[in-house]
């Protein structure tokens, strides 16, 4: 048997698989589905085994010829994690060239529970990289069950060059910070980039299982073959004056490239390596020196925003201008930095910010100027992710008449009301019980119990994005529970003069 992919049909219409040449629908499926193609086609269709390998599931499927491809799209899934960031990308190569790159990974066990699943039926679990963007535990605490699981390997750990110690405090857990009298400024000076400079923290016998990032290390330097290095605008691959990752800069061939934007590492007087203090608070410091990456894939461009903030970006675009101050909104100046700072950080999707906080510039929104905002956020905290009021400049700063907001959090669908049926049916089942229950009734009785032990999420609100360097959708599963109906994209395209709309 051979493999082909589902094809972005050109008259917009959904795609489906069907239970006979001309039958009946029975499963939405989306471009880019990996399929197993059982035989030539006939009659313009074409045989599909569905879940091959599980017989539980297994069925013989059929879809029009026309519909299908034999090349596949990049893929970037911003996965539903909760409070916390967590994508992974999968490059549109094939079988042992396939690369996945995984950015973050929340807090608890989604993101291994995905990677399996998704990787786990057809290919080993060992992946190309685990990108950690900065130490803030609803980024990097999903990374520990999959350090920790030895069916997974990664070949790079990429990091922001802040690691933290086995130490309570706040700057005293990324080796304190120095003040520059010249420059009348403070900065990090103990950066660490490779694995021995960071196993070096957490020597043989030193207790770590009080803190939460060390814990994390440890089980990282433990993993077989992993290298760990950091991602700055002076740690990566140099090509054309600017910085991308290892196996993603234009040298490498591919049709893709990932642009590293941030964080931008500084140099003292010794030409030692260091991060300025960004605000007085240890949280603005290592949020605001997060790994950012623009991906560029042909003509589209996607920035991971990581956990930015005003001062982080106010830092950025100054930098990126080439200017010292900030200047005033409405002022020339302001207008120069925008555009001159666009050319670096101008992206058609962007993944917003810190979750959709509030502590972000009007320039910096300005200046990525995206027809799409993709926000990971939870609603299990109380930061009040994402902001309302963030949303409101979102949508004023987003490019073209309508940008579209998706969020995580706001696309996932819960089970209330289901719930609500079950609890009815098993207070009605108790009532009539009686003296006792018969076989079936305790068997049912089982059944609600555990449905109400599960998780009270129907549909995670997992956001796909999918593009083949000319056309890209954003897509997300709807709410009603229907094989057919799965759903619900927005696809995306250049006019003639190259101005980016929906289609």
């Amino acid at each position: 048997m051979t493999h082909r992919f589902v094809d972005l049909r050109e008259d917009g219409k959904h795609t489906h698989l069907y239970d006979a040449i001309d039958g009946d629908k029975v499963r939405e499926v989306l471009w880019g589905d990996w399929l197993t193609i059982d035989g030539p086609p006939s009659q313009g269709w074409q045989k599909v085994i569905w879940s091959p390998n599980n017989p539980r599931y297994r069925r013989e499927l059929f879809i029009p010829e026309d519909h299908l491809s034999d090349h596949r799209p990049l893929e970037i899934i911003f996965l539903d994690v909760g409070q916390g960031d967590g994508a992974v990308l999968i490059t549109p190569e094939t079988d042992q060239d396939e690369r996945v790159m995984v950015i973050d990974a929340g807090v608890g066990d989604n993101m291994h529970r995905f990677l399996r699943k998704r990787f786990g039926g057809y290919r080993d679990l060992h992946f190309d990289a685990a990108v950690l963007t900065h130490p803030d535990h609803d980024h990097y605490g999903g990374f520990k069950p999959i350090f920790e699981d030895p069916d997974f390997r990664f070949e790079n750990l990429y990091h922001n060059g802040l690691i933290e110690r086995a130490v309570s405090g706040s700057y005293e857990k990324i080796g304190g910070k120095t003040r520059d009298p010249a420059a009348r400024r403070s900065y990090v000076t103990d950066i660490r980039s490779d694995r021995d400079s960071i196993a070096a923290l957490y020597p043989p016998g030193s207790p770590v299982d009080d803190y939460e990032f060390p814990p994390l290390m440890r089980s990282a330097l433990a993993m077989p073959g992993l290298d760990f290095a950091m991602l700055s605008t002076e740690h990566g691959v140099l090509e054309g004056g600017k910085r991308y990752v290892p196996g993603f800069a234009p040298s490498d061939a591919h049709p893709y490239q990932i642009e590293i934007l941030a964080p931008v590492c500084e140099f003292d007087d010794n030409g030692d390596p260091r991060l300025r203090v960004l605000g007085s608070a240890y949280g603005k410091t290592k949020n605001g020196h997060s790994v950012i990456l623009r991906l560029r894939y042909k003509e589209f461009s996607v920035l991971f925003g990581g956990d930015l903030n005003e001062a982080a970006e106010q830092f950025l675009l100054t930098h990126y201008a080439g200017i010292e101050g900030f200047p005033d909104k409405g002022t020339q100046d302001y207008g120069d930095m925008v555009e001159d700072a666009a050319v670096h950080w101008r992206s058609d999707i962007m993944k917003v910010c810190h979750h959709g906080a509030a502590d972000v510039t009007d320039a910096f929104l300005e200046t990525v100027h995206p027809a799409c905002f993709i926000i990971s956020s939870g609603d299990e905290e109380g930061h009040v992710h994402p902001r309302p009021d963030l949303l409101g400049r979102l949508g004023r700063f987003g490019r073209g008449k309508a940008p579209v907001l998706l969020s995580t959090e706001l696309q996932r669908s819960s089970r209330e009301k289901e719930d609500g049926k079950i609890v009815d049916r098993i207070r009605r089942t108790i009532e009539k019980a009686g003296d006792g229950l018969t076989e079936n009734q305790q068997a049912r009785l089982r059944e609600d119990v555990t449905k109400l032990a599960r998780v009270n999420v129907d549909v995670y609100g997992a956001i796909y994005l999918k593009s083949d360097g000319e056309r890209l959708i954003t897509a997300f599963k709807i709410e009603q529970p229907s094989l057919n109906k799965r759903w619900f994209w927005f696809q995306y395209r250049f006019d003639s003069r190259g101005r980016l709309s929906v289609v």
